[in-house]
């Protein structure tokens, strides 16, 4: 299954592959060079194809529980003061995607979307200290019953050029299922009450809309 954000690019994708395949079959003679030009088209589609596929996940819903957003690797578990919206200190959990992850954006909890707003911006690496700041960004904050409100953050890094966010203030979302696509590598920032207990380590690979960040 590949997500919907990924549709059009695929299908481009598919044609020019194909295209180049005939083209090098019929017009060059050069045995390497044909088979050369056929193999890197194709390895360019499966290239393609892998990062935008969208992988089916059963999430265990419940409201105890702040499930990874998205695939990565954490990189961030750290106090810190929340400007954009809190304007008070919140424990940031950082979840970095590389451009071999699935890059499909989940809902970390179930709720209200209380707030969602798009921030133009800078396209520095992901990991870099102020790219939750100066980055392309979207900021969005779900609020439920066990947690009050919960702000998730997408990033887009060097190589991500596009933010999809389908969060819209007033909607009622569900665990676990689809908010969001960050193209070619990125980040996500979850921002939670303090004292909350974190259930992941630095460095620890997640998976999204199934491994559990906290409760």
């Amino acid at each position: 299954m590949f997500h919907k954000e990924g549709h059009k690019i695929i299908a481009i994708t598919f044609i020019l592959v194909a295209a180049a395949i005939i083209i090098a079959q019929f017009y060059i003679d050069i045995y390497w060079l044909k088979t050369l030009i056929q193999v890197v088209f194709l390895f360019i589609l499966v290239l393609i194809l892998q990062f935008f596929r969208n992988p089916k996940r059963t999430t265990q819903i419940t409201d105890e529980n702040i499930i990874a957003p998205v695939d990565g690797k954490v990189v961030v578990i750290e106090e810190v003061f929340e400007k954009e919206y809190f304007k008070d200190k919140r424990i940031q959990v950082s979840i970095f995607m590389s451009p071999i992850n699935v890059h499909v954006t989940r809902y970390a909890l179930s709720g209200i979307v209380k707030y969602s707003k798009y921030h133009p911006g800078k396209f520095l690496v992901a990991w870099h200290p102020k790219a939750s700041e100066e980055n392309e960004r979207t900021t969005v904050v779900v609020k439920n019953a066990s947690y009050g409100e919960v702000l998730y953050r997408q990033i887009a890094g060097a190589l991500a050029k596009r933010i999809v966010n389908y969060a819209k203030e007033g909607d009622e979302v569900v665990q676990g299922t689809d908010a969001g696509f960050i193209k070619f590598g990125s980040r996500v920032d979850l921002f939670l009450p303090l004292g909350t207990d974190i259930k992941v380590a630095l460095n620890q690979k997640v998976k999204g809309g199934v491994d559990i960040i906290a409760n």
